[in-house]
C-alpha cells in the first residue's frame, strides 16, 4: 500500500514538473531576454516553484485516492433502488424519486464553491477594488448559490437523458437578457465568476459526481450524460451574480426613494403654514 503511495506521488510530481516547466521557461525568458532585468528574489522564487510543484503533486494523488471515489461512490449509493425506493424496481422510477440527488448536488456544489480559493482571492480583490461596494461576501454567497442551482439541474439532465444543448442555450439566452438590464459594473465580474468557481475545489467533486450518476442511472451512458455539469457551473453564476447586483441596486433605489419621501415630509411638518401664527 505504501509503495503504491510512493508510486502514484512519484508520478504525479513528474507529471507536475513538465506541466510547470513551461510556465517557468516562458516568465523567465520575457524577464531575462525581453525585459532584460534579473529576476528579483531568484531564492524565493524557485522557492515558490517548489512549492507549487509539491502542492500539486499532492493534490492530484488527493484527488485519485479520495475526491473522485469519494465523490463516485456517493452517486452509486444515492441512485440505489434500495434507498431511494425499497422493494420497487429501478425500471419504475421517475425523476423525482432522485430528490436525494439533487439535494446533495446543491449541497455539494455550495459548499464546494464558498471554500474555492480562486472565488475568495477574486471576491475579496473586487471588495478591495470597489471600495466596499461590492461586498466579498456576498459576492461568494451569490455565487454558490448559483453553482449550487447549476449542479441540482445537472443531476436532474442526468438522471432525464435530455440534451445538454437545451440547457446551455436557454442558459445563455437568459445571460445576453439579463446583461441587458444588469449595472454596468457587475457585468464583467459576473462573466469572470463563472470561470473562477469551476477550479481545484469544484471540479473534481463534481466531475466525479455526474460520473457516477451516469454509471448508476439506468439507460444513461458516462461519456454522453456524464460530463457537461462544469459547463452548467460556469454558466449559473452569472446569473446568479448579476442577479444579486439588480437586487442590490432595486434595494438602494427604494431606500433612497424613502429617504427622500422622509425628507420632504419632514421639511414640510418643519415650515410654518400661512396663517398659523397669531
Amino acid at each position: 500500500m505504501a509503495m503504491e503511495w510512493i508510486t502514484a506521488l512519484y508520478e504525479a510530481f513528474l507529471g507536475t514538473l513538465i506541466d510547470v516547466f513551461p510556465i517557468a521557461a516562458i516568465l523567465a525568458f520575457f524577464q531575462l531576454v525581453v525585459l532584460r532585468q534579473s529576476i528579483p528574489q531568484l531564492g524565493r522564487v524557485l522557492l515558490g516553484f517548489v512549492y507549487v510543484i509539491l502542492g500539486l503533486s499532492l493534490f492530484l494523488v488527493g484527488l485519485e485516492e479520495a475526491l473522485f471515489p469519494i465523490g463516485e461512490l456517493m452517486a452509486t449509493q444515492l441512485t440505489d433502488p434500495a434507498f431511494i425506493a425499497p422493494g420497487r424496481d429501478i425500471a419504475s422510477l421517475g425523476w423525482a424519486d432522485y430528490y436525494w440527488v439533487y439535494l446533495f448536488a446543491a449541497a455539494i456544489g455550495f459548499s464546494t464553491t464558498i471554500a474555492e480559493p480562486s472565488l475568495i482571492a477574486v471576491a475579496n480583490k473586487a471588495s478591495t477594488l470597489t471600495g466596499g461596494t461590492i461586498n466579498g461576501r456576498g459576492l461568494r454567497i451569490a455565487v454558490a448559490i448559483g453553482v449550487a442551482l447549476s449542479i441540482a439541474v445537472g443531476a436532474f439532465r442526468i438522471v432525464t437523458g435530455t440534451p445538454l444543448y437545451l440547457y446551455m442555450i436557454a442558459g445563455y439566452t437568459l445571460v445576453v437578457l439579463q446583461t441587458i438590464y444588469a449595472p454596468r459594473m457587475i457585468i464583467p465580474l459576473a462573466y469572470d465568476s463563472g470561470g473562477v468557481t469551476t477550479s481545484t475545489v469544484t471540479v473534481p467533486l463534481v466531475t466525479a459526481l455526474g460520473l457516477g450518476l451516469a454509471s448508476t442511472v439506468p439507460g444513461r451512458d458516462p461519456v454522453l450524460d456524464g460530463f457537461g455539469l462544469i459547463a452548467l457551473a460556469s454558466l449559473f453564476p452569472i446569473l446568479s451574480v448579476m442577479s444579486y447586483a439588480q437586487a442590490g441596486a432595486w434595494m438602494a433605489a427604494r431606500r433612497k426613494k424613502r429617504e427622500a419621501a422622509r425628507s420632504r415630509f419632514d421639511t414640510e411638518t418643519a415650515t410654518p403654514q400661512p396663517g398659523s401664527q397669531q
